[in-house]
């Protein structure tokens, strides 16, 4: 029978053998690559198994019977070398270079972008997933509002990407779990703090008619170490370690569900501890957004030896992303001078450490504005009427008790944002 605690992709219901040995092993590389690509083994189902095929129709009972594909992904750690075309080298580079200015211009000019930018790229990799929400109702999720399920993801998933920053340092199989972690402890702990234990697969009504089976639970912990050990080289750009090491941590799939938020995650943490960014988090996932076929495609490539494709998109997408970002930047930084001709009052005062507070939190209320800026209830309520007064700040709980605002202008600028990111096709 199914269980509630079963992740979407997890074989419903039953056990995977945990005694099963490879039958065969095929390979897909192409004679000319030089980036291995992954191979597949035979699997069975355990006779106990009582998922979709045991009950299902006469076809999918059959194939319960029959052995599945599962992969099993390469040692990457000791690959002499990622080979690739001189002109995606260069605009690898290129990217790069981008990154490190954009990220040297925003953390400088824009202290308070830094946080907002991070909100947005969360977003932006939630949408890859299909989770969807407006600014409003992320902002509104991150003081407590839990009415829209879809918000809360986002936000634990900023928590996450928050989680892979203050790890960047440290990267490593227990930090890489503890990214996890941050993403789903609140709603699934069960999934979290270890690796997988079952076989998970994306697509598919069940591992025999999946799109992609990741590798057997078995052979995931093997799989991070050489992982973690590819990331430590020092002997590979940046920009290319960190799309490879997304691609393969996308094949091994090793949790039961959060990996395209962890493994995006894991490029901004790769970019810090390499010292590419300090300050911000640039929106990879935004200019990704814009074609998410062409983004499995270049993870599909990835697997058959092909790191060409992925690492080309992602530099592209890092263009898109940082234009994109720029006119946010510039849209922010627009609202705030417009509010200092609007907001009469002293540059030190309560008021304005409220007006600059809710640049990172579009949508506050008044314990909010106590904690941050560690000031009484009475001044908070003040310094938040003064912004009311002005139009900085628009009352939408229509309570007298836990009363709660939220800075417009800047939600608008964050769905703009959003809008500009795109999603040609949801798969």
């Amino acid at each position: 029978m199914k269980t509630p605690s079963q992740p979407k992709g997890v074989r419903e219901g039953g056990r995977f053998s945990t005694t099963a040995k490879p039958e065969s092993t095929l390979a897909l590389a192409p004679e000319d690559s030089s980036w291995p690509s992954i191979t597949y083994e035979e699997r069975r189902l355990d006779d106990l198994d009582e998922g979709p095929e045991a009950y299902g129709s006469n076809r999918e009972r059959k194939l319960s019977k029959r052995p599945y594909r599962a992969a099993i992904t390469p040692e990457i750690a000791e690959v002499p070398s990622i080979d690739i075309p001189s002109e995606v080298a260069a605009l690898a580079a290129e990217a790069s270079v981008e990154i490190a200015r954009f990220d040297q211009e925003i953390g400088s000019e824009f202290a308070n972008f830094t946080s907002i930018l991070l909100r947005s790229e969360s977003a932006s990799s939630s949408q890859i997933e299909n989770l969807t929400a407006g600014a409003r109702a992320i902002a509104l999720a991150e003081i407590g509002d839990t009415s829209k399920s879809n918000a809360s993801m986002i936000v634990a998933n900023t928590t996450a990407m928050n989680r892979a920053l203050d790890l960047a340092d440290r990267l490593d199989e227990e930090s890489i779990i503890s990214m996890h972690e941050a993403l789903l402890g609140d709603t699934k702990p069960e999934w979290t703090g270890h690796w997988r234990t079952d076989q998970v697969r994306v697509g598919g009504a069940s591992v025999h008619t999946a799109r992609f089976v990741p590798p057997h639970q078995e052979r995931v912990p093997a799989a991070m170490t050489d992982l973690v050990q590819f990331i430590h080289r020092l002997d590979i750009p940046t920009f290319e370690m960190a799309a490879v090491a997304h691609a393969q941590f996308e094949t091994i799939h090793p949790f039961p569900d959060g990996n395209g938020r962890v493994g995006r995650a894991l490029i901004h943490a790769i970019f810090k501890n390499r010292e590419l960014t300090h300050n911000v988090t640039v929106p990879v996932s935004a200019g990704l957004l814009s074609d998410t076929d062409a983004y499995f495609d270049s993870l599909t490539d990835y697997r058959s030896g092909n790191p060409v494709t992925i690492i080309e998109l992602m530099a592209r997408a890092s263009f898109a992303a940082i234009d994109n970002g720029r006119n946010l930047a510039a849209d922010l930084q627009g609202y705030e001078e417009n509010w200092r001709r609007r907001l009469k009052a002293r540059s030190d005062s309560s008021a304005w450490n409220v007006a600059n507070l809710v640049l990172r939190h579009p949508a506050i209320d008044s314990s909010l504005v106590q904690r941050e800026l560690s000031i009484a209830q009475r001044a908070a309520d003040r310094s938040i009427g003064q912004l009311v007064d002005v139009g900085i700040l628009t009352e939408v709980s229509g309570y007298k008790r836990n009363r709660r605002w939220v800075a417009v202008e800047v939600i608008n600028a964050l769905d703009a944002f959003a809008k500009r990111a795109g999603k040609r096709r949801t798969l």
